[in-house]
């Protein structure tokens, strides 16, 4: 039988204030004391970040204040430099500690540009998207390179943005959306880009020789020249200053923190990771990061209530397909629908403008955030 023990608010820890943290912090704030610890002064909701750095409409779109997310944790604006597992604290850049009862790691990915927080302030991250619609506006030419979600949505953007100048997509795989499992999808993207008079390059390999535009070349020594370029090759997770504080050894081989099937860091009964940062196999994905994070809500409050991990705890079931929609702007795109029992649906331009394209999902985040619109 299971057995459990009465206790206060114990305190849990949350390093990483994105997808995956708001959605862990919110779910836990009525049964812990939680601390959300984020270096940005807002929420960023990077699924808006490639039309807020071309369309000047949406500059503040992606960002979202966090003094509706909690209503009695908080959010601590710090940066994490360390933690030590003995004592159960985190070290912060200020110089300040956060004791914790349970650690929670969610620092997630780094992103290329434009779809970063760049800085620390909306102020700062909204000037640098700013620079990024001035250029594309005054572009002659500009070249996109990586053909995944964000390269396709990055390349359409674009095109709206700038319907004279010259718009290039190259890839080096044979199909755009490569990697999302269907090439359905990246044959409905091809076609809209082209459609579009966006030039698609397939099997294209792109160096760079002194990191300028006008000295990229593709495998065959060709000059790639653009006005303006944007590489949207993939991402990296955050866990360099894990490497630096000593831990090292939480991560696998390409830098994520390996997780046992609760979701916590393994060989560490009261540390977690969730979201990108972790090596969970399944795409990474907003709303992956979402259930990770109920999942792992779930998990930390058993943990918490003193109910043994075996009766208590729920493995976490990573999703090999989830719904995922590529915007091709506000009106076009294309979305992977999975159905129970046979091969995924492709859905095209109409039906993705409603699930995605029109909104980029903001009011939903918005509501996540306790901002609700409407």
């Amino acid at each position: 039988m299971a057995t459990t023990t009465t206790t206060t608010a114990r305190r849990v820890v949350i390093i990483g204030g994105g997808y995956a943290g708001v959605r862990l912090a919110r779910d836990l704030d009525p049964d812990a004391d939680v601390t959300l610890i984020d270096l940005k002064e807002a929420f960023f909701h990077r699924v808006a970040s490639l039309r807020a750095s071309s369309d000047d409409t949406w500059t503040y779109a992606p960002f979202i204040p966090y003094d509706g997310l909690l209503a009695r944790g908080r959010v601590l604006r710090d940066k994490a430099v360390g933690i030590r597992t003995a004592e159960r604290q985190v070290l912060l850049a200020s110089g300040g500690v956060a004791p914790y009862d349970v650690l929670v790691l969610a620092t997630g990915a780094d992103y290329q540009e434009p779809a970063r927080f760049t800085g620390g302030t909306v102020a700062e991250a909204a000037s640098a998207f700013h620079g990024h619609q001035r250029r594309a506006a005054g572009a002659r030419s500009m070249l996109v390179i990586g053909g995944g979600p964000s390269g396709v949505e990055l390349s359409a953007e674009l095109r709206r943005a700038n319907p004279e100048a010259t718009v290039t997509l190259a890839h080096s795989g044979s199909h755009l959306l490569s990697r999302l499992g269907t090439g359905r999808m990246g044959r409905r993207a091809r076609t809209w880009l082209e459609e579009h008079d966006v030039r698609v390059l397939l099997n294209t390999e792109v160096s760079s020789a002194g990191g300028t535009g006008s000295r990229l070349r593709d495998q065959a020594g060709s000059p790639l020249g653009a006005d303006v370029v944007f590489w949207t090759t993939g991402t990296t997770p955050n866990t360099l200053w894990l490497r630096l504080a000593g831990h090292g050894s939480w991560l696998d081989a390409t830098g994520h923190v390996r997780v046992d099937p609760h979701l916590r860091v393994l060989g560490q009964r009261d540390v977690f990771a969730i979201g990108d940062v972790n090596d969970v196999s399944e795409a990474k994905l907003s709303p992956s990061a979402l259930a990770q994070g109920e999942a792992a809500a779930h998990n930390i409050r058993s943990q918490l209530r003193g109910v043994r991990h075996s009766s208590g705890a729920r493995p976490y079931r990573p999703a090999p397909v989830r719904v995922f929609s590529v915007p091709f702007g506000p009106e076009g795109g294309t979305t992977l629908l999975p159905v129970l029992g046979r091969d995924a649906l492709v859905l095209g331009n109409r039906a993705t403008a409603r699930v995605k394209s029109r909104t980029l999902m903001l009011p939903a985040v918005q509501g996540l955030l306790g901002h609700p619109t409407g």
